[in-house]
């Protein structure tokens, strides 16, 4: 399927590198990197890859894979002098690997396809452990002959894949997946605040539940591996991103015409968490600000 396929990849961060990295080590393609920061770039180039330099070099490959923290950095990639719009070509496919407002994937794509190039949404899911292991999940947004062509890469570091619909499908359901998931670890949250005053463990309880119908990926996961051992650190995925996609979900819901309270409430609780610096830690953080509210009443 590559044969003489020069791949590209922009965004070097905490899921974009070792995603990359599986992208190197498995096709055995040329693969041009960019990102601001020398340091990911300089292991990535020890590994196989080439640092095209600039956002224009990596432009020439066939397929560029970008990772972005935002979906204004990824309007900025797009549409800034030197980038991927003004390259853009037929036969060349995009595919966005970052969580990105659903009307700006729908314009970017529209954008491209007038030039001739081929656009996808993949937003990736699950922790920068899955990105290491190469297990992510990608729900996609593409035609079908686009998603057979980037399938096969995509499971170069990703255990599913599932093709959701045309472009903007695979960011509409990773956007609600993080919706759903701020709602369930809101109420572990909460949970565990009130079991603690009631004298049971946050440990005890979870464990509990993860015995009966409570139990979920996100009480195993984030509830025990976070809430329950008080591990929030940095370089994980932050309270700010997890805000940012919220905004992004209650945006939908807007459109819609939806009054998605519980959505608001974890997008306010997040809010709370960054005012009160935990902004750079893993979003769980919010059992903090959770506890000191119920200390306040």
């Amino acid at each position: 399927m590559t044969g003489s396929l020069t791949f590209g990849f922009i965004g070097l961060g905490v899921m974009g590198e070792p995603m990359c990295r599986h992208l190197v080590q498995k096709t055995k393609q040329k693969v041009l990197v960019h990102d601001l920061n020398a340091e990911p770039v300089g292991r990535l180039v020890q590994a196989g890859a080439v640092d095209a330099g600039s956002v224009a070099a990596v432009a020439k490959a066939d397929i560029v894979f970008i990772s972005m923290p935002s979906g204004e950095h990824l309007k900025k990639i797009c549409e800034m002098p030197g980038g991927l719009l003004e390259f853009a070509r037929a036969g060349q496919t995009i595919v966005d690997l970052s969580t990105s407002p659903l009307k700006l994937t729908r314009e970017l794509a529209g954008a491209l396809a007038a030039k001739g190039a081929e656009y996808a949404d993949a937003p990736v899911a699950r922790t920068r452990a899955a990105a290491e292991a190469g297990t992510l999940a990608i729900s996609v947004g593409a035609t079908s002959d686009v998603f057979s062509r980037i399938e096969p890469l995509l499971r170069h570091f990703a255990s599913e894949v599932t093709h959701c619909g045309n472009v903007g499908s695979g960011q509409v359901v990773k956007i609600l997946n993080n919706m759903v998931v701020v709602g369930t670890v809101t109420a572990l949250c909460e949970a565990a605040a009130i079991a603690e005053s009631a004298g049971v463990s946050t440990k005890t309880l979870f464990d509990a539940l993860s015995k009966g119908s409570a139990d979920s990926f996100a009480l195993r996961n984030h509830g025990d591996k976070a809430v329950a051992a008080r591990e929030f650190p940095e370089r994980v995925f932050s309270t700010d991103y997890m805000h940012k996609d919220m905004s992004y979900a209650l945006d939908m819901a807007k459109d819609a015409g939806i009054d998605a309270r519980e959505a608001a409430l974890g997008a306010r609780v997040l809010v709370e968490a960054s005012q009160a610096g935990f902004g750079a830690n893993y979003w769980p953080v919010i059992v903090k600000v959770i506890e000191r509210s119920s200390k306040k009443s």
